[in-house]
């Protein structure tokens, strides 16, 4: 297969990692507060230490992008790049909620072909490799059958100013602690839809792009373009993501988020 290597050393090296934000939320951990103003602690910098150690140190040729590793112009002249959240829901993992994961994406010119997002809390770990399906702590996934009532992560901030409330006739929004394991719970089919028209980093998506992409779900940006990583400006303008079974019921609900985004002259890409 390929990119056995690549996935055999991800799986090794998240699960690692996820053992290693255990121990720290146990041991405790200092925390400080970034220049975007977000939370930071000591475990989000050992877990990057920890997985640029076994990623590069087994693949010393590909680049490297991480929310907390400072970015440089290297990894675009790289054929591949790991694009890394060593803790995706730092918020939650402050407070001891199990909604934190770590991320890992490898990327081949602008596309994920590897990929895990892991929740050390749940011991759950989501893999997908390209062309090889999505799996669940090394098993394959029985997509669920549709559900008769929607579900839908969005961000917390989007929740709390309305932006969702005229499609709450349709669909029950809830707010997601992490994107990366939104976007896996989405894969698997456990909830319907995870949707934010905010902007967001590449290392918040990488992963997840390739879980729901696998698992046969949609996943685009605000403007229903597909998703495509490592460039100069590491961001993306929302992001759109469907459950395999859930497609038929939630495109239509996201449409009537846009109207209404548009009614309210809210900026789309």
């Amino acid at each position: 297969m390929m990119w056995e290597p690549e996935r055999r050393t991800m799986t090794d090296a998240i699960r690692a990692a996820g053992a290693e934000a255990l121990r720290l939320a146990k041991a405790g951990f200092k925390t400080a507060t970034k220049a975007d103003r977000s939370p930071v602690t000591d475990a989000d910098h050992a877990v990057n230490r920890l997985l640029h150690e076994r990623l590069l140190g087994a693949f010393p040729d590909d680049g490297w992008l991480s929310e907390e590793t400072p970015d440089t112009d290297s990894r675009l002249s790289k054929a591949r790049v790991w694009i890394i959240d060593p803790i995706d829901g730092t918020r939650a993992f402050m407070r001891g909620i199990p909604e934190f994961c770590i991320s890992v994406a490898l990327i081949e010119r602008g596309d994920p072909v590897v990929a895990g997002v892991y929740n050390p809390s749940t011991d759950e770990l989501f893999t997908a490799t390209r062309g090889a399906g999505i799996r669940l702590n090394d098993r394959p996934v029985d997509l669920p059958p549709a559900h008769t009532d929607l579900l839908m992560l969005v961000g917390t901030r989007e929740l709390h100013m309305g932006r969702y409330k005229s499609i709450e006739p349709w669909v029950r929004c809830a707010p997601m602690r992490s994107i990366a394991f939104a976007l896996a719970l989405t894969a698997v089919g456990r909830v319907d839809a995870t949707v934010t028209f905010e902007r967001e980093n590449e290392w918040d998506l990488a992963a997840g792009t390739l879980l729901l992409s696998e698992a046969g779900g949609l996943v685009t940006d605000a403007a229903g373009r597909p998703l495509q990583f490592n460039r100069p400006q590491p961001m993306v303008t929302g992001m759109i993501a469907v459950a395999p079974q859930a497609q038929t019921r939630m495109l239509p609900v996201l449409e009537h988020v846009r109207r209404f985004m548009t009614d309210q002259k809210l900026t789309l890409p």
